[in-house]
């Protein structure tokens, strides 16, 4: 028994010995087949063919490596977890220590320990106003040059919509336009505006060609109706009424603003502003 058995490791081994052990080598890259509903079967890298019930056609590389396998070198550190037993080193007190102000709860924001706070140990300077209002400034010449490129109808009244579309003023309007008297003297036909706010200088210039000047009253809501009315219509809301003036701003408006944005001017005379703000009272 013995001897068979060293017979058998001796011829083993001798075998090994003398036949060549093959060279590892890497595979190839293997290919996927996109598929083809008009064919039935694939060939199968030239050698037999492999029927799946659906063809494949066109061939597309196959890598190990995709870049939806890439990954951030970002440590991953977990959040620590207090009051979980002496052993996570966060038990017990959870790092806040013995007794005291601070290990019985959060302090007032800003408390300095009963010392006088920074807040009230600086002086204060200046004053903001919150009833101020930011109008955006637009001349009469820049409005006379969009009227001789026939970008603004001079027939029709001006909104402020119209200088807006028309690219007079910039987009952001906060809280109107005022009417500037910077070109006047290029006004030589009568035209019909509706702003927030006009300078004399530019009201003078206006009527002495035969127009008109309405100072208009726009909240933020009748602003954003005023001059995006698609936006109600895609969020499938109604235009808001115009709103009415607060009594600090009843004195300098004419009338309230008309939504949406009207296209033919209101006669305009004392008699009939009169009827217009008695009926905001």
């Amino acid at each position: 028994m013995l001897r068979r058995r060293l017979c058998s490791i001796l011829s083993n081994s001798l075998y090994n010995a003398v036949t060549p052990r093959p060279v590892p080598t890497h595979p190839p890259l293997r290919f996927l087949q996109c598929p083809n509903p008009n064919n039935s079967k694939i060939n199968n890298g030239g050698g037999g063919e492999l029927g799946f019930g659906f063809g494949f056609g066109g061939f597309r590389t196959y890598s190990l490596l995709s870049l939806n396998d890439l990954r951030g070198n970002v440590p991953r550190k977990q959040k620590t977890r207090k009051g979980r037993g002496i052993g996570s080193g966060k038990g017990k007190t959870a790092g806040r220590g013995h007794k005291g102000q601070k290990a019985r709860g959060s302090g007032k924001l800003g408390f300095e320990g009963g010392q006088t706070p920074l807040r009230r140990r600086l002086p204060k300077r200046g004053f903001k106003n919150p009833f101020s209002l930011t109008f955006q400034p637009v001349g009469l010449g820049k409005i006379a040059k969009l009227i001789n490129e026939g970008q603004i109808d001079s027939h029709e009244l001006i909104t402020m919509k119209t200088l807006k579309d028309t690219g007079a003023i910039g987009k952001q309007i906060k809280d109107g336009v005022r009417l500037m008297g910077r070109g006047a003297d290029q006004i030589k036909w009568p035209i019909h505006l509706e702003v927030s706010r006009v300078t004399v200088r530019a009201k003078a210039a206006v009527e002495a060609a035969g127009g008109s000047v309405r100072k208009v009253y726009y909240n933020k809501l009748g602003f954003r109706a005023l001059l995006k009315p698609e936006w109600f219509e895609k969020k499938g809301r109604l235009l808001p009424k115009a709103a009415r003036p607060p009594p600090k701003q009843k004195d300098k408006v004419d009338s309230i603003g008309r939504l949406p944005a009207p296209t033919k001017p209101i006669p305009f005379s004392i008699e009939a502003t009169e009827p217009a703000l008695s009926s905001l009272t």
